[in-house]
């Protein structure tokens, strides 16, 4: 399988710890990956809310690019990267004339041929659990972690095609297979606030508070995430949220293959984990003390 990666604005900016926990992973799973040439940005958040056509153009124009290439599947980490690229996907393989009208636009050939992967698919669908599995050198046994899955990774279903809309259990198998124990709570596909925590904050603590709050109350050492925009939420927002309700949370946030990672013996340090705001230190000592 050729398999192009696209990386999206947040890995190679706000989000750099996701990308450098990926390629250490994919780097013991000796699996390769090529960046999509020139690849510009999928548009979201906010693209489809204000042209149809420039939202489906987008991230096109990446398809277009890694189809041209020879590629044939794309992997595209970030939850909002994913949905835009799906739904470009199945828009235009859905649809001849707006096909027609978008490749003509980009003056480039798309056949919709290729096909497009978030994070979990990819490591639960292309991986494997038996591959990851074989993979493990140090088992995370006694850690009680949380998944939350957000809006976008399983909706909408019809294009998605991904696990369960409302109580999916993708992240929380590959949890399983660190070791770790997956903590069940309600609030795992609610929505953060997503891009309002500019706009909004006071809607976004709200939000993300409810989840925080109702994670810790389920017992569970640190939350796993597989979108950067969720990431950024629950992580950076999370002292700002202790302040206004005036009580600590303390819940270290991760990307999911940042927890793989330790899973698979790396550093904290070679998986960036120190790029966070939220301190992890107390969960990744009982991390390293059990593997000693």
């Amino acid at each position: 399988m050729k398999l192009a990666y696209y990386p999206g604005c947040s890995l190679k900016g706000t989000s750099f710890e996701y990308e450098v926990s990926l390629l250490k992973v994919l780097e013991v799973l000796n699996i390769e990956i090529k960046e999509i040439p020139d690849w510009n940005c999928c548009g979201a958040s906010a693209a489809h809310s204000i042209n149809h056509n420039l939202s489906v153009a987008l991230p096109a124009r990446n398809l277009a690019i890694a189809e041209n290439n020879g590629f044939e599947n794309v992997l595209a980490p970030c939850a909002a990267c994913s949905s835009r690229l799906k739904t470009a996907n199945y828009e235009l393989g859905s649809d001849d004339v707006l096909r027609k009208k978008i490749t003509d636009s980009l003056d480039m050939p798309y056949n919709a041929s290729l096909g497009v992967s978030n994070m979990l698919e990819f490591l639960l669908n292309a991986v494997g659990k038996e591959n990851i599995k074989s993979h493990i050198k140090r088992p995370l046994n006694g850690i009680k972690v949380a998944s939350y899955y957000g809006c976008l990774l399983v909706r909408p279903p019809k294009i998605m095609k991904f696990d369960d809309p409302e109580n999916p259990v993708s992240m929380d198998e590959l949890v399983s297979l660190t070791g770790a124990t997956a903590v069940d709570y309600p609030y795992k596909t609610d929505c953060c606030g997503a891009i309002n925590s500019l706009s909004k904050p006071d809607v976004v603590m709200a939000l993300t508070g409810k989840v925080l709050y109702n994670i810790k109350e389920h017992g569970a050492d640190l939350v796993v995430v597989a979108c950067p925009l969720c990431h950024s939420n629950l992580d950076v927002r999370q002292r700002e949220i202790e302040r206004k309700y005036s009580e600590r949370i303390g819940l270290p946030v991760i990307f999911i293959t940042e927890l793989l990672g330790l899973s698979f013996g790396l550093s904290p340090e070679e998986l960036a984990i120190d790029g966070h705001m939220v301190n992890a230190d107390k969960i990744l000592q009982k991390i390293l003390a059990a593997s000693r």
